[in-house]
Order: structure tokens, then C-alpha cells, then sequence
């Protein structure tokens, strides 16, 4: 059975080239400051997680691997993520410490790229942005054996409990599995949607995280 190619439905040219240009939206030298406005903006429209980012990451023979998580710190030093660092991201990172993230917010049209390299926060970070978590998710940071087989749901629930029993009401440590990556980015692009599929693109590039940021404009 030979099936069609996919072309998703698009509005008119007109309807297309009469709503899509934003006008300047380059408004920020410093590209922290350009990424936090977008952020400011798109938290205004997103429905959800406007700060959810794809995260991709390569194991030590190469191979890519990507997925979603949120962002939960952002300065010139760069963007900082939690997660478990026997994960397959946790392992990844650890082989291979170099990474890019990309957002997308579909409500403004723009999205936002990094390339960089990774190193875990410190100790008393992670602890402080630990303590800022429900309780549930604190258990949920000691009962999963992220990206590792799980037999049922049951298990993962039945380990839920014995954390729980075990922490009783008393304070939920943060595991010492558990903790913060920052990508330092060597690399930042801003991209914005124009008519006609003739999107505006800025790239920011530095050879390390001391040097100056150059900026160039790349074709669509």
C-alpha cells in the first residue's frame, strides 16, 4: 500500500503574509536578556510549561538522544536542569558533557537554540532547589530507578511507599543521585517566523564561556 506524503493544511499566502511578521523583535544585544523577554512573552500565551525545553544528548559512541524536560534556572552562566544522574540523560552527560537545547513556542512563533557544554551544579544548588519541591516529588526522587526497567506500575507505587514509610514526616534529603546540570552555551540562535517562510535567524557564538559574544544573522 503506497501512502501519501503528509502536507499539513496552511492558511492562504494572504491570510499567511498578513498576520505572521512581528516586527523587530531582536530588541536586546546580550542574549540572556534577549531569551529571558521571549520567555517573559511566551509565559504569557503558552498553555503549558513555557519553559519546557528539548534537551539532546549523545551516548560515548555518538549516538543522539533527545527529550523534554523543564527549565528551572536561567543567567549568563547559563541554563540549569534537575534530573536523576543514573538516568539515560544523567549517564549520557557524564560520557559525553557537551549538549543543546532548543525551545519552541508555537503561540509566538520563535524558538530559541543552545550549544554547549555541561557540568553539574554544586552541592548546596541542588540542595536548595531540592527543598523547594513538594514532598511527593522529593519520594519520587528516591523510589524511581529512572530510565531502568520497571517490571509494573505497581512496583514503582509499592517503592513510593517504602520511601514514604521510611521518611515518615521527618525532612526528605535529596538523594545523592539527584541533582543539577548547567549548560554553558557556546552557542545561542534566536529564530522568529516571517512570511513566506522568510525567518529571521540571529546567532550569537563565543569560543568559551570568557569570551565576547559575535553576533551574525544566517539565512532561513
Amino acid at each position: 500500500m503506497t501512502r501519501a506524503p503528509f502536507i499539513p493544511p496552511s492558511p492562504s499566502e494572504e491570510a499567511y503574509s498578513a498576520d505572521a511578521d512581528q516586527g523587530e523583535v531582536f530588541t536586546k544585544d546580550e542574549p540572556f536578556e534577549l531569551f529571558s523577554q521571549w520567555l517573559a512573552l511566551a509565559a504569557k500565551s503558552e498553555p503549558n510549561d513555557p519553559n519546557a525545553m528539548a534537551l539532546a544528548t549523545a551516548d560515548k559512541d555518538g549516538l543522539p538522544d533527545v527529550r523534554m524536560v523543564l527549565l528551572k534556572d536561567a543567567d549568563p552562566s547559563g541554563l540549569t536542569f534537575y534530573t536523576n544522574t543514573e538516568s539515560a540523560k544523567g549517564r549520557q552527560l557524564a560520557e559525553n558533557p557537551k549538549a543543546a537545547i532548543v525551545f519552541h513556542w508555537k503561540t509566538i512563533r520563535r524558538q530559541v537554540r543552545f550549544r554547549g557544554t555541561i557540568a553539574q551544579v554544586k552541592p548546596e544548588e541542588a540542595d536548595a532547589y531540592f527543598a523547594t519541591r513538594a514532598r511527593g516529588s522529593k519520594i519520587g526522587a528516591w523510589a524511581s530507578a529512572q530510565s531502568r526497567p520497571l517490571e509494573g506500575r505497581f512496583a514503582l507505587e509499592k517503592q513510593v511507599a517504602v520511601k514514604a514509610a521510611h521518611f515518615g514526616l521527618g525532612e526528605v534529603p535529596r538523594p545523592p543521585h539527584w541533582t543539577g546540570f548547567r549548560l554553558t552555551p557556546l552557542q545561542i540562535e534566536f529564530w522568529v517566523n516571517r512570511p513566506f517562510r522568510l525567518h529571521d535567524r540571529l546567532q550569537f557564538t563565543r569560543s568559551d564561556a570568557s569570551a565576547p559574544w559575535t553576533t551574525r544573522h544566517l539565512y532561513p
